[in-house]
């Protein structure tokens, strides 16, 4: 009976020596499972990894995670305040977070967005600068730095981040003064954002979800409302839910089927988890609790969890927890693990 091997390697040593495959060549990753296809000229780091439920040749697209969460930048107690750390921690065990990089410079409230390939974080703010419009990158198949890869249209902190299966998306923020630009950028390339829709109304302090066809942008002042946006077709966001409480500075997360929200600034901050449906426009619900109450946190998503790390209330109290809490049903979350440095205004990231 005959044998048949793919071409086969970990994902670091696929990534240094960053081979062409010939066209319907298959690649696997031995640590990591993962597979791409050749297509004859593109290199092994600009290819999408392959789908099982969808048609071959379709990127994998990671709305969840399948191995690790990251957690970047942010606002510490040390001083300068600010750090640049990049953490990370495994989705198949409760662990504490390792330290795998660095940000091009200590900032904080920046977006996380999430390609099959790499983790980014856009906008924010550096110690004693003001906003910036720096989309920074950096790999998922081996720990680095980030690297600057392009530009928002508006330099701004404060702002929800988004993911298609192709594009990176940043919404509203702080400019000074509110913004209710949708920004989009490629993952196939480096390349500088463009203006591709509005949100119904100009705010900061927002949190992105997303689902395999739209973007979401919560909460934020002036109000508390769910806008939603299409990663089909450029265009402007429309009014589709509320939260149960307005707020700002939530985390979070995105399961198949549901949006969430956790934590968030209320004055005081609060614990609540709250979620609402993709498959129908609709109001937020309250399903479970944060170990603690906390605002400025980081949210990524797992297969089967939602995860916030990080926080801070009251502002000077700073919090290095990461909770956990199940998509399968709704129920509080649970403490996991630690980051590496206690910390709030953070980005997440999932793989």
């Amino acid at each position: 009976m005959a044998t048949i091997q793919f071409r086969r390697d970990t994902a670091s040593n696929w990534t240094s020596s960053n081979p062409t495959l010939f066209l319907g060549e298959l690649g696997v990753e031995t640590d990591t499972y993962k597979i791409k296809m050749g297509d004859g000229s593109t290199a092994w780091t600009s290819l999408g990894y392959l789908s099982w439920n969808a048609a071959p040749y379709v990127i994998a697209h990671t709305i969840q995670g399948e191995t690790s969460g990251y957690t970047t930048g942010g606002t510490s107690p040390s001083s300068p305040p600010k750090v640049n750390t990049i953490d990370k921690f495994p989705f198949s065990s409760d662990v504490n977070a390792t330290d795998v990089g660095d940000l091009l410079a200590a900032a904080d409230t920046g977006a996380g967005q999430s390609s099959s390939d790499n983790g980014y974080n856009s906008g924010g703010a550096e110690y004693n600068q003001p906003q910036n419009n720096v989309i920074q990158k950096f790999p998922f198949s081996s720990d680095g730095n980030a690297t600057d890869v392009g530009d928002l249209t508006v330099a701004r902190q404060n702002l929800a981040g988004q993911s298609s299966a192709d594009s990176g998306y940043a919404s509203g923020g702080w400019v000074p003064g509110t913004s209710n630009v949708i920004d989009k950028f490629p993952f196939s390339s480096d390349a500088d954002a463009t203006d591709v829709g509005d949100l119904t109304v100009a705010r900061w302090g927002t949190t992105g979800q997303s689902s395999s066809t739209h973007g979401y942008t919560s909460g934020g002042p002036p109000g508390n409302a769910i806008d939603k946006f299409p990663f089909s077709s450029d265009a402007n966001a429309t009014d589709v839910g509320d939260l149960t409480v307005g707020r700002k500075a939530m985390a979070g997360q995105s399961s198949d089927a549901n949006g969430y929200n956790s934590g968030g600034d209320e004055t005081p901050a609060i614990n609540v988890i709250e979620k609402f449906s993709f498959s129908s426009d609709g109001n937020g619900s309250d399903v479970g609790d944060l170990t603690v109450g906390r605002e400025g946190g980081a949210g990524q998503s797992s297969t089967a969890s939602g995860y916030t790390s990080g926080g801070a209330w009251p502002p000077s109290t700073k919090y290095n927890v990461i909770d956990k809490f199940p998509f399968s049903s709704d129920a509080n979350a649970t403490d996991v693990g630690d980051l590496t440095v206690a910390r709030y205004g953070v980005s997440g990231q999932q793989v």
